[in-house]
């Protein structure tokens, strides 16, 4: 693991690791969950935006924040959230388990193409307010569908969770920016017209069996990763990860009615890294195993 980017010395011993996004191939956003037990964590200066939410907490526990000498308290309450910016130290004390805690870390690139695309005149990653204990639904929503694909990986996991952090980091700017130079414009915004979006789905379409990321979709579009994940959810209704996943599934039902591709084959075909995990990612979508779905078709 990248110890400077989500460092396991952060944690004391009482917080073991329970799922992590290293080995992923996640490019702007890093994620943890743990099992958060009692004591200190040292001091640390962040080199990311950082975000600890809740997904099971204790009610009964408090944990006590402490950055530049002002001390936070907040009751870990499921749903709550932390928040802290890059470059600045802070120290944690928790005085009760809390059952799961997801950390994520927002890399640097995320605000830097946020700030050219608006032309923002601060620097919002380090501009992000130190939050303690708060509730913020859109959070709680992106931050738990990134739980999802680290814990059940589907065939568009990577360009989903790419998708994710750039709503994650658009939200962090747009509600806790400690100035108000940090509003989010829409000036210089191209639309996803017709011709962009008809480019978009015709290389999906011809790509299903390799490796599909934002960044590439991105730049068949013409638009930055921000805009274009904007985009396209307001032209399809759902996210380019999902659009992805549902176009591999229907290739992948295909396959196992035209023929006798091993199942191992129809996976790494639909870009899952095991055969098992298209197993149960089929079975989430359809209802049915890969197999049975073969012999009803027959």
């Amino acid at each position: 693991m990248d110890t400077e980017r989500f460092g396991a010395r952060r944690f004391p011993r009482t917080s073991p690791l329970l799922a992590t996004s290293a080995g992923l191939g996640w490019s702007a956003v890093s994620a943890e969950l743990r099992s958060s037990g009692t004591g200190d964590a040292p001091v640390v200066v962040p080199r990311h935006v950082e975000m600890i939410l809740v997904v099971a907490g204790n009610p009964n526990g408090l944990v006590r924040r402490t950055v530049a000498e002002v001390c936070q308290t907040a009751v870990p309450r499921t749903g709550a959230i932390w928040l802290s910016p890059a470059g600045i130290g802070k120290q944690m004390s928790i005085a009760a388990p809390i059952p799961r805690t997801l950390h994520i870390r927002l890399h640097l690139e995320l605000f830097d193409q946020l700030k050219e695309d608006f032309k923002l005149p601060m620097m919002p990653a380090q501009s992000i307010q130190h939050a303690a204990g708060i509730s913020d639904g859109v959070i709680d929503a992106v931050g738990r569908s990134i739980l999802s694909e680290l814990t059940n990986e589907t065939s568009a996991s990577r360009v989903y969770v790419e998708t994710a952090s750039v709503m994650m980091a658009a939200r962090l700017v747009q509600k806790y920016c400690d100035s108000g130079a940090c509003a989010l414009s829409e000036k210089s915004v191209h639309p996803l017209d017709r011709n962009r979006l008809g480019r978009v789905l015709e290389y999906i379409a011809d790509n299903t069996a390799k490796e599909i990321t934002l960044e590439k979709l991105a730049a068949i579009a013409g638009l930055s990763t921000f805009h274009f994940a904007r985009k396209f959810v307001l032209a399809m209704g759902i996210p380019p990860g999902r659009y992805i996943s549902q176009k591999r599934l229907e290739n992948a039902m295909m396959q196992l009615t035209a023929g006798d591709l091993p199942l191992s084959e129809i996976a790494m075909n639909a870009q899952f890294s095991t055969q098992g995990s298209f197993t149960r990612a089929f079975h989430r979508a359809t209802g049915t195993t890969p197999n049975e779905y073969r012999r009803r078709r027959r």
